[in-house]
């Protein structure tokens, strides 16, 4: 039986980064599906704890179904242990298709824009708690990326691990890089314009939080303590899966840098390898119109609108599941649906190509010749391709789902 079971459904990269801190530290470790947990996986072997990282919350209770969110309600509230980042901690919450682990709810945006937050911001440390470490003093610098927010209700044990204080210097909002502002330009935005960009409505809310559910207790936290290379987020994530596993204190390094692009072939399929440059020519055909960017080796940035994060997470599954030789299932699996996945990859190819581009032309004539671009035709390009956010829709769906089934099959060979 593996100590920590991850919930590998609707998770793109941020499953990827989860596993990937457990695998840096040798913490054993197994990826499950929802149906597997519908049908008594938690019951019948029992983890020490359930990670569900970040992505689409009502996508992972869609693939749990009632039974599923039934079965994690059951294990929790007898003594079993939850930790959700991002999308798995908003799943934690109450409310429509949440798992009810907390009375919290998840706050609405009255303002988009406070959505689109992302870098490293400052958390003021509740040191009386013993899921927070005493090496990290009272402020811990942690990244969050596009997180929701809590809506505290007086109805149970929910209590602040961490609240939010200033951003870090890497901080933006949307495609726009605060923290490297020079000093006094968001006072004059504002004075001139009226627009406040400092995550100022943030301030003293909760990021982190953790509680008793029955028997069981839940952290739900949405900053990602696993972002690689972010020592303090580290830390804490270290600390909080020695509590989880009741094991002694671990003196673990940092995780290590990732950088997608220089991911290692251990799988010379040709297919798939072409499917991984296909990806990287889309990439580079985003940052040679201004649309794509790197913000560090494995996080892709975007200009506001642009599909980033989507073709961040096929990039990323794409890398991994070419990084290591496959049993004969994986090939099996591979080799069934290969010939439908090209096809899919290569109209793929061609719609994203010719979709940034014509976000490009756009862009140019919004200020030439408004009348000349047709938002809705965009919208509709881009819907064909990705679905309408926030879920995984149209054609890179159907990449996903295959990449995510491909992946999830060859670690599973890994570890039997």
């Amino acid at each position: 039986m593996s100590s920590i079971y991850i919930l590998w459904d609707d998770s793109h990269i941020w499953g990827l980064l989860v596993q990937r801190a457990l695998e840096a530290w040798n913490i054993d470790h197994e990826l499950v599906r929802g149906h597997q947990i519908a049908q008594g996986l938690l019951a019948g072997k029992p983890p020490k704890a359930l990670i569900v990282p970040g992505g689409w919350a009502r996508g992972k209770a869609r693939h749990l179904g009632g039974p599923g969110i039934l079965a994690i309600q059951k294990y929790v509230g007898e003594g079993g242990n939850y930790l959700g980042f991002c999308g798995g901690a908003g799943l934690g919450l109450s409310g429509a298709g949440g798992l009810g682990l907390s009375c919290w709810q998840r706050k609405g945006f009255d303002n988009r824009m406070h959505h689109f937050l992302s870098g490293h911001i400052n958390l003021q440390l509740n040191r009386s708690n013993p899921l927070v470490p005493e090496q990290l003093g009272e402020k811990a610098l942690v990244p969050v990326w596009w997180p929701g927010q809590f809506s505290p209700r007086e109805c149970d044990s929910t209590t602040a691990l961490g609240r939010y204080r200033e951003p870090g210097n890497d901080f933006w909002v949307a495609d726009l890089c605060v923290g490297g502002l020079p000093e006094g330009t968001l006072a004059d935005w504002e004075n001139m314009y009226g627009i406040n960009l400092l995550p100022d409505f943030l301030h003293d809310r909760p990021a982190v939080v953790s509680g008793q559910s029955g028997a069981g207790r839940f952290i739900l936290s949405y900053p990602h303590l696993e972002t690689p290379a972010s020592p303090q987020a580290n830390i804490w994530l270290s600390h909080i899966l020695d509590n989880l596993l009741g094991s002694a204190p671990q003196q673990r390094p940092p995780l290590p840098a990732w950088d997608l692009a220089e991911t290692r072939v251990g799988w010379n399929a040709p297919d798939l390898l072409s499917v991984r440059k296909s990806l990287e020519n889309i990439i580079e055909t985003g940052q040679g119109h201004f649309l794509l960017f790197w913000r560090n080796p494995w996080l892709l940035g975007w200009r506001r609108g642009i599909p980033g994060a989507a073709l961040n997470s096929l990039y990323a599954l794409v890398c991994k599941a070419t990084a290591h030789e496959p049993g004969p299932e994986s090939k099996q699996m591979w080799n069934a649906c290969k010939d439908e996945f090209m096809k899919y990859m290569e109209i793929f190819e061609k719609g994203v190509t010719g979709y940034l581009l014509a976000e490009r032309f756009a862009m140019t004539m919004r200020s030439l010749e408004p009348d000349t671009v047709f938002p809705r035709g965009l919208q509709e390009q881009r819907n064909g391709l990705f679905g309408p956010p926030p879920g995984a829709g149209g054609i890179y769906a159907k990449l996903l789902s295959v990449m995510e089934d491909l992946v999830w099959l060859m670690h599973k060979e890994k570890h039997n």
